[in-house]
């Protein structure tokens, strides 16, 4: 995987010089930016709650934010949610490191390494994420669980397409199809950034019941954690084509501006409301 700067083979990305290409790099260094740090307090959030409270021999602290993170007696779905914390982990802490071209420049081996190591991760949590949501139960009703299917099978799938363009040497769909597998990995993260900020600004539930976690808000977020992200991307990619006008970079940099305003919404909410008064 790589960056946003190099996600096209040179032939058909934007040249340095043409209009619109400037405020398309800086919207997209603005995201990397912004995605870094909120993934990376998210990872805290994980390793300091859950690590902390396994290696202290609390497994009660995995029913501290999911109610069904604990099942007493359940040591197949028990197993299944530390697994999955571990993983995810491991996907917030080093997905992020394989967007910067830096390092598969100077460390290409440290890249493959990670990237395969990524890209497994991915397809793990994704089978232990259906595992949990369709036989052991989790919150939500049945649209959320078919988003979040939705979510797993596209990880599945983005995870086989960039693993087989890598093996075939073709890297440039290799990269695109890495980015793809990046955003969507990050869904259950983008779930509650986008959570979090529609909290902030509204100060209340909007669209859903807080006490039975449903409502047609939380099922458009269920599957714009995926889509919405994936259009972006898509939207990026095509600015990027020496045939798109200066007008057309434009708007797209002003669409990836706007969503990491928002994002940096959901993250300030989620750290000072959810992740940072776990971490103490």
């Amino acid at each position: 995987m790589t960056g946003f700067r190099t996600t096209l083979p040179a032939h058909s990305a934007a040249p340095a010089t043409s209009q619109g290409a400037a405020p398309l790099a800086f919207a997209a260094r603005a995201w990397f930016v912004v995605t870094v740090i909120g993934q990376f307090l998210f990872a805290s959030y994980i390793a300091v709650l859950y690590g902390g409270g396994v290696l202290r021999g609390d497994p009660m602290v995995l029913k501290a934010v999911m109610p069904k993170g604990y099942v007493l007696g359940d040591r197949v779905g028990n197993l299944t949610i530390v697994i999955h914390l571990v993983l995810a982990l491991l996907i917030m802490s080093a997905g992020s490191l394989q967007l910067v071209p830096a390092i598969r420049r100077r460390w290409p081996i440290v890249h493959r390494v990670i990237g395969r190591s990524y890209i497994t991760s991915a397809l793990l949590i994704s089978v232990g994420g259906l595992y949990l949501v369709w036989v052991r139960g989790t919150v939500g009703d049945l649209a959320q669980h078919l988003g979040s299917t939705l979510n797993a099978g596209l990880i599945i799938t983005c995870g086989a397409l960039a693993w087989r363009a890598a093996r075939a040497r073709d890297f440039a769909r290799h990269r695109r199809w890495a980015l793809r597998l990046f955003l969507v990995a990050s869904g259950v993260w983008f779930f509650r950034v986008g959570l979090m900020a529609v909290l902030l600004v509204f100060r209340r539930p909007v669209g859903f019941d807080m006490n039975t976690f449903t409502g047609p808000f939380l099922t458009a977020l269920t599957f714009g954690e995926s889509l919405v992200p994936l259009l972006a991307l898509q939207l990026y990619l095509w600015a990027q084509g020496s045939r798109t006008s200066a007008t057309g970079r434009w708007l797209v940099a002003g669409t990836l501006v706007l969503l990491t305003c928002g994002m940096a919404l959901g993250i300030i909410a989620a750290s000072m409301g959810m992740w940072l008064p776990h971490m103490k």
